[in-house]
């Protein structure tokens, strides 16, 4: 009974350590007044195993690493968009295609957004938040890196696991409101808008920009 007790606990500790939520003590207020929103490219990193990485050039592997951040922001544009239809978003989502053109039009590389204050890029994108943040993959999951992974290594590259760390900054002040760290499984076959799916699930139960 005590081995079952402590492997209970351990499990606990475990599984929440997986995932680490920060809301602002004002949250609410911040997202009360939150109209519109833009979903920044996250910065991607695709952790290959040595025996992969031989196989690829490092342009190969950086092509991988933004094709794979476009797809992850379009999968969360997706999932607010089903959500703002719903009513269940306070705020307006901008297109990932206007807040990329907006961004290119400033001369900013859109996988480096981050470098820039979040007020910088409320002004440029004419929004109250921006959501930035980092994605680490044990395999690329857009359709094309997949496929590439999978002929040369097999169903055993199939497994889909990553790390992805969200931070919602509210634009008029650079104030940090959401940080949301998440570590998140698919089975064989799964892609990032599988893994984004299970993620958004989860995030937006607990913040206060979603009902």
């Amino acid at each position: 009974m005590k081995r079952l007790i402590l492997l209970t606990i351990l499990i606990s500790a475990y599984t929440s350590a997986q995932t680490k939520l920060y809301v602002h003590p004002d949250g609410d207020n911040y997202a009360s007044n939150t109209k519109t929103i833009a979903l920044l490219p996250l910065k991607v990193q695709v952790k290959l195993r040595p025996k992969q990485l031989k196989d690829f050039t490092t342009e190969q592997i950086i092509q991988m690493q933004k094709d794979e951040a476009l797809d992850i922001q379009k999968g969360m544009h997706s999932w607010f968009l089903t959500r703002q239809k719903r009513g269940e978003l306070t705020a307006k989502i901008q297109t990932p295609a206007r807040t990329n053109a907006l961004l290119k039009r400033e001369g900013i590389d859109i996988y480096a957004a981050d470098e820039y204050l979040p007020s910088e890029l409320g002004k440029i994108l004419g929004v109250d938040c921006v959501v930035m943040g980092t994605f680490e993959t044990s395999k690329p999951m857009s359709d094309a890196a997949g496929i590439a992974i999978g002929v040369l290594f097999g169903a055993a590259a199939g497994t889909s696991a990553a790390v992805c760390n969200l931070d919602f900054y509210d634009t008029r002040d650079d104030e940090l409101v959401v940080n949301y760290l998440k570590k998140i499984k698919g089975s064989l076959g799964s892609d990032s808008q599988d893994l984004i799916n299970i993620l958004m699930r989860k995030v937006t139960r607990r913040i206060p920009y979603t009902k």
